[in-house]
């Protein structure tokens, strides 16, 4: 990890700790080299809280959004948990952190994304990360249930198999709405429902498939 970056990364993890209550968070965003993730030409803005775009349409989430969505998450050391919308791979990494990189499953609808994804996981030592090329509607059903699922990309509602592939009791987290997104934060319920709080509104890239 190169020592130039060390400062820009702490100014990050300040700018939005006032935003995080789970302190492993915070230790996750100092330990993840963000600039590792995002083009070369754009390095340094890799520690602005904005978002940045990484190729093929699609983008890096803002510092601030994958915070909130961290500490939203609460995941445990051994959870399992299912990312829809690889990206980079810099927000698996930071879950990696979490919960350890052989429990994080994530599919990515772009081949390109997913390989370049899969080589820099593995790079920075998160080999143990599973990447998949497919569409994020369909989630990873070889490898439920999961302990939560996320999603960094918009869709109408949680697709039916990811809901599915969740365990009772288990997280769903992502921006749902048409037009308007709203970061909603669900718990599956026994029956298979979702009890849901609404978390703020939000704008992502929205779902491919």
């Amino acid at each position: 990890m190169s020592d130039s970056y060390e400062a820009p990364r702490q100014r990050m993890v300040e700018t939005v700790a006032p935003r995080v209550d789970d302190d492993r968070v915070l230790e996750a965003l100092a330990s993840v080299p963000r600039h590792e993730f995002v083009p070369a030409a754009r390095r340094d803005r890799a520690y602005a809280d904005r978002p940045l775009s990484i190729g093929d349409g699609q983008t890096i989430s803002a510092p601030h959004m994958i915070a909130i969505m961290t500490d939203l998450l609460a995941a445990d050391p051994g959870d399992e948990v299912l990312e829809i919308g690889t990206g980079c791979g810099y927000h698996a990494a930071v879950t990696a952190e979490l919960v350890g990189d052989e429990h994080v499953y994530t599919v990515e609808y772009s081949d390109e994304l997913a390989e370049q994804a899969r080589d820099r996981l593995a790079a920075l030592g998160y080999d143990g990360v599973s990447v998949r090329v497919g569409d994020g509607r369909h989630g990873w059903p070889e490898n439920a249930p999961y302990d939560a699922a996320y999603v960094t990309c918009a869709a109408v509602s949680f697709p039916e198999p990811i809901v599915e592939q969740v365990r009772a009791g288990g997280q769903l987290l992502g921006p749902i709405g048409a037009g308007r997104q709203t970061l909603v934060d669900a718990t599956k319920r026994p029956d298979g429902s979702l009890d849901r709080t609404d978390r703020g509104s939000v704008r992502f890239v929205r779902m491919r498939g």
